[in-house]
């Protein structure tokens, strides 16, 4: 397929080199020596400043949306009514009701449409969701886990401390990953609680979020995105009757990336364990757009799709809504 690619920052260029057979063939960002920078590593490639006429030129086929937050839902409608099939980076738009319009427009294009939720399609998760599926630890019991950076040297003026711009703070950035994987092995949530506090970074968004979901069956998501985790860190934990799977790590800078499974054994005491480990370079991306395109191919609506990210979005808006961050 030809792709267009629309934001040539960092998301921007790891979407370009995920793309494994298919084409780059046109960028655009506000910058003109990003969109150049991105387009002169892909012979052929056009560089833009103009996001709807790249978007509208009939060759392509996938628009990928890589843009701040404010510009996601939008760029992505643009797209769906030019006919595109969409990738739009998590989280898809800055509160639920900017991703209602995007759904729609979908659905009336009849195109495919993903979310960048990647961490899905970490092989370890991959793997974790193979075990669950098959009974490897018995009914879900509950879900803790940890997810976090310390940011960098003037952090708090970039766009993701501009409520304007992102939307909101660490909930929005990391923490819609870790409501999506819970999502994804629990189900929905239907009581949302919390706590957004601003411990660290001089910004008007929170720098850390805990959160606490329940589903109706009781089931518990115990979840804490960080920017003041000093030493990155990713870690989460599934918990059933009959034993618990692990992930650790996303390689690089958070360390080897690791799943590990518990299983309790009739007498209890210490569980048989067993562990995977994943190394070289993160291929969650490349899987990712590959999966996507196959749903492109197939119709099938694919993993991570926008109704996952208006339920993510949903339960952030409710976390957002219960107070002024502290």
């Amino acid at each position: 397929m030809n792709v267009a690619i629309v934001g040539a920052g960092l998301v921007g260029q790891k979407r370009a080199g995920a793309l494994g057979e298919h084409r780059l063939v046109a960028c655009a960002d506000v910058s003109i020596e990003r969109s150049e920078a991105l387009a002169n590593s892909h012979p052929g490639c056009i560089a833009s400043t103009d996001v709807q006429a790249v978007i509208g030129r009939p060759e392509i086929d996938v628009v990928v949306v890589a843009t701040p937050h404010d510009a996601l839902a939008s760029t992505a409608v643009m797209a769906a009514e030019a006919g595109k099939h969409i990738l739009v980076e998590k989280p898809a738009a800055r509160r639920a009701c900017e991703l209602r319009p995007l759904i729609d427009a979908v659905e009336r294009a009849g195109v495919v449409a993903k979310v960048g939720f990647n961490h899905r399609f970490h092989p370890a998760f991959q793997r974790a969701r193979t075990i669950f599926d098959t009974g490897g630890i018995g009914p879900p019991l509950y879900i803790r886990a940890r997810y976090g950076h310390g940011g960098r040297p003037g952090y708090d003026r970039e766009w993701r401390a501009n409520p304007a711009i992102s939307g909101g703070g660490e909930l929005l950035d990391q923490g819609s990953h870790l409501i999506d994987l819970a999502r994804w092995f629990l189900g929905d949530f239907c009581d949302v609680g919390g706590h957004l506090s601003t411990y660290f970074w001089r910004m008007p968004v929170e720098d850390n979020a805990f959160m606490l979901l329940k589903t109706s069956r009781g089931q518990v998501a115990w979840l804490h995105a960080s920017w003041t985790e000093w030493k990155n860190l990713f870690s989460f934990e599934i918990f059933g009757s009959q034993g618990k799977l692990q992930v650790e790590g996303l390689g690089g800078s958070y360390g080897p990336e690791r799943l590990t499974h518990y299983r309790m054994l009739p007498e209890l005491g210490p569980p048989e364990t067993t562990s995977w480990e994943y190394a070289g370079s993160d291929r969650s991306w490349t899987d990712e757009f590959t999966h996507f395109a196959d749903c492109i191919s197939t119709g099938q609506s694919p993993e991570g799709n926008l109704h996952d990210a208006l339920a993510v979005l949903e339960i952030i808006g409710q976390l957002y809504s219960t107070g002024p961050i502290r």
